[in-house]
């Protein structure tokens, strides 16, 4: 049978069952993920003259051993061994901890190698490993270092790496089409592989680097672009006819005068819904731009077509939210609601059911229970999501599949840097309302240390006394040894006695049962709580226009797009707001966030800054956001190589000859067996 880089790993020698389940855990199955898994560092381990050495420099020294090595055993598990080693003239001591196993290659006479960190004052190295101990040349001045677990070592790793390359480097594909490795002049992945496993000098891991990242930016743009053709396929999706009089009379009606963006926005969704394909588009809108009302005008056009739509959000009090909304801005007796969640009642989750069955209902509101197989339309022609990025992928899927191809739209009042939205969500279109409703006034933002606290607290009883309310945010629910932060039950428990006899204060947090929670909420949307102490369940979709004041405890512990999402729970009616960060950062990124936090309302120019000063991974704090794991490349500071990609991409892809073509094989062999594809079907 042929090999080809997809064999399992298991087919290298001296890979038994443990190993493959050791090297799985590192999320390589195939010799094709081992070649891939590149080191994320490299160690400088060219020998150094002795007495050019700055002290604790990290260093490799060569010299002669002058006796076997010693080795000391204490406590449990513990050992220290030890050697003098000869560098010209100079006799130094060479020191290794809990690495007893050494002692056999350390030999009296011989001529040895070992890099480790200097110590000048005692002219002593501590050993980290002795270098030219694998089977790997050593004749390199860098050495790479991997992600490694318990279960295996780094020299296993290596070992198993080449031995890889060297059994399998004759079928290793060009998946990179060869006129665009001209075009960019970039090498063959062969030497790519090579030169990021093995490097030889700093110039030659540049050049294996950008190889390396476009292929992978390409790779990932490249499905990215598949899945938009797919969507866009003329018949594939539904051709929603909507009753455009009926809209624009609808529009005028309404209480208020949408902003340019919002006219912008409706015209997009309305020309995707009119097409007969596919709709996938996101909603990207600030805290407070108006996305709700957006929707509602897509959920009218929908109904005037005769097509029912449904409407998903994460949490019950977001659902009701919605709901009322909706209930507020339609005539009942020409658009029928239904708001479907956990707390429905089975008698009325019955009856909802039974009228989405039979038509009866023209939009439903509702939390995960919409995605119930109970739950059935008559002719669902439009899916749209909140927060869009707090659902996993099966769920959203589980919806749409309620309805045959209906359009989907995605909203999200996290604003996503442009950089993330291209590749986070590449497959879709993307709409931005990047303005605000004409009279919203911006919220004060200002950063207090800790110490000041006591001015804060009668900050707020000023803006309770003219009765608004306010919240205040802690990071931890209850007291932690590890982290120095004040905790919710704590500052609730304080501020419950600052405020007696004068206002009420609630406590809300993530461990309370939502039946609680919600009760809560209600409590504080009502005025019969002045004050809410709650952690972050707060974020997302709360509006409590008679809310002014936002404290936020322990600032510096968030990032910025969580502490604008949080400040936007504030400044929903006609009064003044603001918000207070109360912290002390000790580090640069710390302080730097507080101050852009003080300096702009903008959640797209900060949700940029946190970007650049987080990287991707924590600006949604979650796997579910659809940002891949990219290996090497860095969506920041590789954005020129990703746009690039996804401009190349979208040119193969529109070939008529792509999916035929042996130039364009490797990419999509590559494509199949990417275990960020997960669409089996995406070339059908």
């Amino acid at each position: 049978m042929e090999k080809t880089i997809y064999d399992p790993v298991s087919v290298l020698q001296n890979v038994g069952e443990k190993r493959v389940e050791a090297l799985n855990e590192l999320g390589i199955y195939t010799i094709a993920d081992l070649l891939n898994h590149f080191p994320f560092r490299y160690e400088d381990i060219q020998v150094k003259n002795l007495f050019e050495l700055e002290d604790q420099e990290k260093t490799s020294l060569r010299g002669e051993v002058l006796a076997d090595a010693v080795v000391s055993r204490f406590g449990y598990k513990k050992s220290r061994l030890s050697f003098r080693m000869k560098i010209d003239q100079a006799i130094i001591v060479v020191t290794f901890f809990n690495q007893p196993y050494l002692a056999k290659q350390i030999v009296g006479g011989s001529e040895i190698t070992v890099y480790g960190k200097w110590d000048d004052k005692r002219k002593n190295l501590t050993g980290i490993k002795i270098i030219g101990s694998t089977s790997v040349e050593q004749d390199a001045d860098f050495e790479s270092v991997y992600h490694t677990n318990k279960k295996i070592r780094q020299k296993t790793i290596v070992a198993l790496i080449k031995q890889a390359y060297d059994s399998y480097k004759d079928v290793i594909p060009e998946t990179i089409p060869n006129e665009l490795r001209v075009k960019y002049r970039l090498i063959s992945h062969k030497e790519a592989v090579y030169a990021m496993h093995f490097p030889v000098s700093p110039e030659q891991t540049k050049q294996a680097r950008r190889e390396v990242i476009f292929e992978e930016f390409l790779l990932y743009q490249t499905k990215m672009q598949l899945l938009r053709k797919k969507q866009k396929k003329v018949g594939f999706g539904t051709a929603i006819h909507y009753d455009i009089q009926r809209l624009k009379n609808f529009i005028a009606r309404l209480p208020f005068e949408l902003t340019n963006a919002q006219k912008r926005v409706v015209n997009e969704i309305c020309r995707d819904m009119k097409q007969p394909i596919n709709m996938h588009r996101l909603l990207q809108g600030d805290v407070g731009s108006g996305k709700t009302l957006v929707a509602v005008l897509a959920i009218y056009a929908a109904a005037t077509a005769g097509y029912q739509s449904a409407l998903m959000v994460p949490t019950t009090i977001l659902a009701e939210q919605h709901s009322k909304s909706l209930n507020d801005l339609f005539d009942p007796l020409e658009i029928r609601t239904a708001l479907l969640t956990g707390s429905t009642t089975a008698k009325e989750k019955r009856l909802i059911e039974e009228q989405l069955r039979s038509g009866e209902i023209d939009v439903v509101v509702g939390t995960h229970a919409l995605i119930q197989d109970t739950v059935e339309f008559s002719r669902l022609g439009l899916v749209i999501t909140d927060e869009q990025h707090r659902f996993g992928v099966n769920q959203r899927k589980k919806l749409r599949s309620k309805g045959i191809e209906p359009d989907v739209l995605f909203m999200t009042a996290t604003p996503i840097p442009r950089t993330l939205a291209i590749t986070a969500f590449g497959e879709m279109d993307v709409s931005i309302i990047d303005e605000m409703p004409a009279g919203r006034k911006p919220i004060q933002t200002t950063w207090v240390k800790p110490k000041q606290f006591e001015h804060t607290l009668e900050f707020i009883e000023k803006q309770l006394s003219i009765g608004s309310q306010a919240y205040v945010i802690c990071p931890l629910i209850e007291e932690s040894e590890s982290l120095d932060v004040k905790n919710a039950t704590e500052v609730y428990q304080k501020l419950s006695q600052f405020y007696q006899g004068k206002y009420r204060v609630g406590l809300l947090h993530g461990q309370m049962k939502p039946a609680e929670k919600d009760a809560v909420m209600q409590a504080f949307k009502q005025n019969e709580l002045q004050v809410l102490v709650s952690t972050t369940v707060i974020e997302v979709g709360v509006d409590v226009p008679n809310a002014t004041t936002m404290v936020i405890y322990d600032a510096d512990r968030f990032g910025l797009a969580q502490l604008h999402q949080l400040r936007g729970r504030v400044g929903r009616g006609s009064k003044e707001s603001y918000c207070i960060l109360v912290a002390d950062p000790k580090g640069d990124m710390g302080i730097e966030r507080m101050k852009i936090m003080t300096e702009t309302n903008n959640g797209f120019i900060l949700s940029e800054k946190d970007l650049e000063l987080r990287g991707p991974g924590d600006v949604f704090g979650n796997k579910q956001s659809g940002i891949p794991d990219f290996k090497v490349g860095d969506i920041v500071t590789d954005f020129n190589a990703l746009e690039t990609a996804r401009l190349d991409a979208a040119e193969l892809v529109q070939r008529p000859d792509f999916e035929s073509h042996p130039d364009f094989a490797a990419l999509r062999t590559a494509i199949a067996f990417d275990p960020m594809t997960s669409e089996s079907d995406v070339f059908h």
